[in-house]
């Protein structure tokens, strides 16, 4: 046994020095200092680094299917009456949707920008106590409501019950709405002195929109909309007026969640409508977006970029509006925030204090072989 043991301790490749053979110098304490404080520089750098999570990105196919996309949006229109803005929305698949309420919130503001009211969209105002019957006689007690259609019935039993529908059996039928006062619906429901109540301010409209994950577009238009000949126009029926200042700031439009580092083009951009009317139109390139952090928590979301474009009336038949355009990109990014490993940590450290102590140890004895060969030749010099 003594035998191996003397094996191994041959094999020691750090032979022990009897402390009496130490010469401690000034020189060597100023190294050990200097090179104790870049050791731990480097050891806390190190130790930043691995504690400082990295975000790694890929790029893959969306193969998702039959998802849905969610739209965030707060925008302010500081010359249209809350009244008569309506949000539509329209995709490539053919799916429409027409005067979006839910969801969606409306502030009135006035000139200054500052909120008047704030309200769900709808109209609330109180009805009177006998609504006008469609043969033409008021609503008794014993009697069922059955509005007039104005002529622009499909049938014998069809009623309009309230102003909307009075006016969806006008765009049915192709016709005008030439007077919105002189219906009864319409001024049970207050429309007309609503709007009236609303001229000179402007309004505020934010919510979210749920909608197929596919090419499309949502607008803001000046006017409930409808669809006529496969095209949308606006109808705001005797209080039409033939411009409106769609001028408009953007607040705020994002597509899914937000996660760390998400930047949103359009957050913040205001444009303010010149001498020409027309729509202004938003041509959006949506990226799908897969975003893991540190913790394994999955967000999903879509970053976007975005060209812009003002159509002008003169140029041809354009509703006065915002338009955002939208198609959906093929390519998916992913992005996962990561530690470095701690094997790579460990290794960093040990080689910054084997790499500073080899250093420091050449440098400590290059100084003082230099100190004893400067005192030895002035030790010969002083014999001679």
């Amino acid at each position: 046994m003594d035998r191996v043991f003397n094996k191994l301790r041959n094999l020691d490749a750090y032979p022990k020095v009897n402390e009496d053979f130490y010469n401690r110098t000034l020189a060597g304490g100023v190294v050990t200092i200097v090179s104790a404080a870049v050791m731990l520089f480097l050891f806390i750098s190190e130790l930043r680094l691995y504690l400082y999570t990295v975000t790694e990105s890929k790029l893959l196919v969306d193969t998702s299917r039959g998802e849905t996309l969610h739209i965030n949006f707060d925008v302010t229109f500081p010359a249209v009456r809350c009244s008569i803005l309506s949000l539509d929305t329209m995709d490539i698949s053919g799916e429409r949707h027409h005067d979006i309420l839910h969801n969606i919130m409306k502030q009135r503001i006035d000139a200054n920008g500052n909120v008047i009211e704030a309200r769900k969209e709808g109209i609330g105002a109180p009805k009177i106590e006998r609504p006008l019957q469609k043969h033409g006689g008021r609503l008794e007690h014993d009697e069922k409501y059955c509005g007039s259609c104005f002529g622009a019935e499909e049938s014998d039993d069809h009623c309009c019950n309230n102003c909307e529908e009075v006016r969806e059996a006008y765009r049915k039928k192709g016709w005008a709405l030439t007077n919105v006062e002189l219906i009864d619906q319409c001024q049970r429901e207050g429309f007309v002195q609503k709007v009236k109540d609303e001229e000179g301010e402007g309004c505020n409209i934010h919510g979210t929109l749920e909608v197929n994950k596919v090419a499309g577009n949502f607008h803001f238009a000046t006017g409930q909309s409808f669809l006529q000949s496969a095209i949308f126009l606006a109808d705001l029926l005797a209080l039409q007026d033939n411009h409106y200042n769609i001028s408009h700031q953007i607040n705020k439009l994002s597509f899914g969640h937000h996660y760390p580092g998400l930047v949103n083009p359009l957050d913040g951009v205001k444009w303010v409508q010149g001498t020409n009317h027309g729509m202004y139109q938003y041509f959006i390139k949506v990226v799908p977006t897969v975003y893991t952090d540190i913790r394994g928590r999955v967000i999903y979301s879509n970053q976007y970029s975005v060209t812009e474009h003002f159509k002008s009336s003169e140029l041809g038949a354009a509703v006065p509006g915002v338009f955002f355009f939208y198609d959906i990109s093929p390519i998916k990014v992913n992005f996962k925030e990561e530690h470095i490993p701690f094997l790579h940590f460990l290794t960093n450290i040990c080689a910054i204090i084997g790499g500073i102590f080899t250093v420091a140890g050449i440098v400590d004895s290059s100084i003082y072989y230099g100190q004893k060969t400067i005192k030895k030749k002035m030790e010969i010099g002083k014999y001679r």
